[in-house]
């Protein structure tokens, strides 16, 4: 993520607490061009099957204690660990870091609202978010079978995609649960705000086993800054803040 390499720390941070960590490259990088070649894909094939599998491999290593395997999600990631969890019922449990509990359309929208605020001229920020807004309900307007092209969607990305999305609530699915959940939330996030972690946190208020925590200095990559966060911030290398490691580090170790 630019000059930054967040999961980089989270492993090394992790495994300096003698955490055993599973790495691995999504596979739309590892397989990009065999995975833009697919008219159909679904958050299943890009994200949770892979998941799923990394638990399952984890499991079978003989260094790793099976029953105490947990998953830890980021943004996207955060935002599907509710799906995650309740295909794999042996997860000891789950960790979101900065996960959307909204809508990825909704989230575009908003965080290009954002952006457009720091530089965009005002004529040319409207027409833009009206266009913005026209493909964010084409995408609530989906339904099964559409011909929509993927050039007319969010990011070039197919139909399929966003019908496996549509309806899916992970603050409600993740009240469903019964594992322990841990969730951290940057206060300085532009990308997923507050707005999402207050989703969590209602959502989950009356259960017993979640653990909800923000930090007012750190952005989406849970690097520490000060004033609004900007994209520019990820030019700048940096580390995620050693507190995140060490926040996740003692509720491993409680589990």
């Amino acid at each position: 993520m630019g000059a930054n390499r967040p999961f980089r720390d989270l492993a090394e941070g992790l495994a300096s607490r003698d955490i055993v960590v599973l790495r691995y490259e999504k596979r739309t990088r590892q397989y990009a061009a065999k995975m833009s070649l697919l008219t159909e894909v679904t958050v299943q094939q890009e994200t949770v099957e892979d998941a799923l599998a990394a638990a399952a491999l984890l499991r079978a290593r003989p260094e790793v204690a099976p029953v105490r395997v947990c998953v830890l999600g980021h943004s996207l990631g955060g935002y599907v660990i509710p799906r995650i969890a309740r295909q794999d019922p042996k997860l000891a449990g789950v960790i979101i870091l900065a996960g959307n509990a909204r809508p990825l359309e909704d989230l575009i929208l908003e965080q290009t609202t954002y952006l457009f605020s720091l530089q965009a001229p005002p004529s040319q920020e409207q027409q833009q978010l009206e266009q913005l807004k026209q493909v964010a309900q084409r995408v609530k307007t989906l339904k099964p079978g559409s011909n929509v092209p993927a050039k007319d969607l969010p990011f070039g990305v197919p139909a399929s995609y966003w019908l496996d999305l549509q309806g899916y609530d992970p603050a409600t699915q993740a009240r469903s649960l019964k594992l322990p959940m841990l969730i951290l939330q940057g206060e300085r996030d532009y990308q997923v705000t507050m707005a999402d972690f207050a989703r969590w946190r209602e959502a989950l208020k009356d259960r017993q086993n979640i653990t909800l925590r923000s930090y007012p200095a750190l952005n989406h990559l849970f690097q520490s800054g000060e004033g609004k966060s900007i994209p520019a911030e990820y030019l700048k290398p940096g580390h995620i803040a050693p507190e995140v490691i060490t926040d996740l580090a003692n509720w491993i170790a409680a589990l």
